[in-house]
């Protein structure tokens, strides 16, 4: 019985943690349900924005991949890194000509939601769009 018990709740913990959609319109293994994403807005051209966000990650980590999300348009651009041993994923996303918006989302390899780690990277974007 003690068993069965132990089968049952192992799975209950299986199917409550999973797989949850990243900014960048991938998935990832996560077992909180905390925020973990910050988004904010700039009066900048998304090139300019991506460039920033590009250094960012490259400043602080390794830079993973760049892809342009294939359900969208040149409007749309994801990064994804590694910053101090968490993943990181960074949507650039225009919202206007002239106005764009950056949602930063970093979890740690065992899904855990770091959002200091993106108040860290959302803030640094600001200050390289600054200089």
């Amino acid at each position: 019985m003690k068993i069965k018990f132990l089968a049952v709740l192992a799975g209950a913990a299986l199917v409550a943690t999973g797989c949850v959609k990243t900014v960048s319109d991938t998935h990832t293994f996560a077992c909180t349900w905390s925020k973990d994403t910050l988004s904010n807005r700039y009066q900048r051209t998304i090139d300019q924005v991506y460039q920033a966000s590009v250094v960012v990650i490259q400043n602080n980590g390794v830079l993973i991949a760049e892809y342009i999300p294939h359900d969208n348009t040149n409007a749309t651009r994801s990064l994804q890194g590694k910053v101090n041993q968490k993943n990181v994923w960074i949507r650039v996303q225009a919202v206007d000509p002239r106005t764009t918006q950056v949602d930063v989302q970093a979890r740690s390899s065992w899904g855990v939601s770091d959002v200091n780690l993106s108040h860290e990277l959302a803030t640094e974007i600001s200050l390289q769009l600054a200089r």
